[in-house]
């Protein structure tokens, strides 16, 4: 079974991220923060991080840097954030994310890109 792991500091955004993968049929686990997430990252392997921009202790841009620059299996980074502008998105690209989405974000087009970035869109 596929895992991913929703890092976000919103309780509300967890629990839809959640509800969506569960529905999918993946494992998900969910992190409070940037540092948290990249805790868990380190104990355990994931398929896909969902990952918020704005947190306390560590954003995530630094969390999808710190896991680019460890020795850790390169998996897809979907960041997700409500800051809209153009200079966001280029940023959570050059930290290394893989997608970049503003929220809210309706639940057929999280599901399409979770199974994009797993591999698992028919061609």
């Amino acid at each position: 079974m596929k895992r991913l792991l929703v890092v976000d500091d919103s309780s509300m955004v967890r629990q839809y991220c959640r509800q969506i993968g569960e529905s999918l049929g993946y494992q998900v686990q969910e992190a409070v923060n940037g540092l948290e997430g990249l805790e868990q990252a380190l104990q355990q392997s994931f398929d896909l991080y969902l990952v918020d921009i704005n947190m306390a202790k560590l954003d995530g841009y630094g969390f999808v840097r710190e896991l680019r620059s460890r020795a850790l299996p390169q998996v897809p980074v979907l960041m997700m954030s409500t800051e809209a502008a153009a200079d966001d998105a280029f940023r959570a690209y050059a930290a290394g994310a893989n997608l970049f989405l503003t929220k809210p974000v309706q639940s057929a087009r999280l599901k399409a890109c979770i199974r994009l970035l797993l591999g698992e869109v028919p061609a």
